[in-house]
């Protein structure tokens, strides 16, 4: 277990902060949030089929 690599703030790279866990700050957090906020980041989904083509497979 010594070997294991230590979390770091996904942002900057830090170690993180026991308050503001896996963020090493308030600042890092809101940058995060900002980008999750402004799309850019996203969940891959496949586009929704409209009702009227469900019927036709």
């Amino acid at each position: 277990m010594a070997n294991e690599p230590r979390p770091r703030c996904p942002i900057c790279g830090k170690p993180p902060q026991p308050q503001t866990r896996p963020f090493c700050s308030p600042r890092c957090a809101q940058i995060d949030l900002g980008r999750w906020l402004s799309g850019g980041y996203a969940v891959p989904a496949e586009p929704a089929r409209d009702e009227d083509e469900e019927g036709q497979d």
